[in-house]
């Protein structure tokens, strides 16, 4: 094995905490001695040990002189655990190979520093594009505050998410389905509008057994979802917030009573302001969310300029339909020139489906100056 199979296997490591360790980040680290690997770990849950200090719990042999490859750069302050630079310290690491730079400004530049400050070499940007795939979550949560968030819908190959009748299930197949699930296992909460809610009555949850349950929010200004929708009845079990607008105390008591929370934020052009959800949402420490709402939620989050990502389901089917509903309704763009803009495609086929993602390059606020 050779220096780009040690810092793999970090990255092997790290994606174990994939679901589980937001809103820290996906962190994994190999020990290397003579060639062999004596100690490796990841950062298996927010509030438990880091990488580093995981690997060294789990060393065979002493770890003096020997190589560091850590995906993420090491910790150097007091946190919910002690800084991960006193343990590469103190058993005696002679080289630490960086993958990602920390941009937590309690961390950034400082992790490497101390440890030159204490004889240890240091290289830095070592595979920094394929660390820092790790965790575009965490890198927009800690340098702008706000959620990552990801549009998601499932679509036919001619831009329907649904019949004419308004029958929706289903566009894609199982095992994009599937995939869904997964998804919602990463990410810290799913977003879906009152319209879904009551033509879908979904869950929200995700099916993938001792998988992470995300928090389940509901855009409902007016707040009409029904007590006996599935959502409400299962708020024990699955937690939801509901954020509306404008409320009925006796309905918000009952909500409540069946374990859900109901915030009241503001409005915007009628519906609930999601740039003031986002902001409650990251000072609950929910640093992603996946929105699976239909084309007016859609539309709204795209205007807001809160999407970072977009995952398109795409199913080799055509059905037509003047009225049938699309992914993106709203007002819309005046010309193709105000479109949002899309870069960095991936492309996953998933049966007969294929996974279209992309990144924002330019949302619809930039277009139509809304910020």
């Amino acid at each position: 094995m050779n220096s780009r199979d040690y810092m793999l296997r970090a990255i092997a490591l790290a994606k174990l905490g994939n679901g589980y360790t937001a809103p820290n980040p996906m962190v994994g680290a190999v020990i290397v001695k003579n060639g062999r690997i004596i100690g490796e770990g990841y950062h298996k849950k927010c509030g438990g040990l880091h990488a580093e200090r995981n690997a060294f719990a789990s060393l065979t042999e002493n770890a003096e002189g020997a190589e560091m490859y850590v995906t993420l750069e090491p910790c150097c302050h007091y946190g919910r655990t002690p800084p991960c630079t006193e343990a590469v310290i103190e058993h005696k690491i002679s080289k630490v190979y960086i993958g990602s730079r920390d941009p937590n400004p309690l961390v950034s530049g400082k992790g490497a520093k101390k440890l030159r400050e204490n004889g240890i070499e240091v290289i830095e940007d070592f595979m920094r594009e394929e660390c820092d795939a790790l965790n575009p979550v965490f890198f927009h949560y800690i340098t702008t505050g706000m959620p990552y968030a990801v549009m998601k819908y499932a679509m036919t190959l001619d831009g329907k998410i649904a019949a004419y009748t308004g029958r929706s299930q289903w566009i894609t197949g199982s095992a994009a389905r599937e995939h869904v699930h997964s998804l919602r296992g990463t990410y810290s909460a799913v977003l879906a509008g009152i319209g879904t809610v009551l033509a879908d009555d979904p869950m929200l949850n995700c099916r993938i057994e001792n998988a992470h349950q995300p928090l389940r929010v509901v855009a409902d200004s007016n707040l009409r979802i029904p007590v006996d929708s599935r959502l409400c009845q299962t708020a024990e079990e699955y937690p939801l917030l509901i954020a509306c607008t404008r409320c009925d105390e006796q309905k918000k008591n009952a909500l409540e009573a069946l374990g859900a929370e109901v915030v009241v934020l503001p409005e915007r052009n009628g519906h609930t302001d999601l740039n003031a959800l986002m902001k409650y949402l990251a000072q609950k420490q929910i640093s992603s969310v996946l929105i699976e709402g239909g084309g007016e939620l859609n539309y709204s989050a795209l205007e807001s300029g809160i999407v970072s990502h977009v995952c398109a389901y795409i199913a080799p089917k055509l059905m037509g339909g003047r009225t049938a509903k699309t992914p993106v309704s709203g007002i819309g763009a005046e010309h193709p020139d105000n479109a949002a803009l899309l870069k960095n495609r991936r492309i996953t086929p998933l049966g007969d489906d294929i996974l279209l993602e992309y990144d924002i390059e330019r949302s619809l606020t930039d277009v139509h100056g809304n910020n």
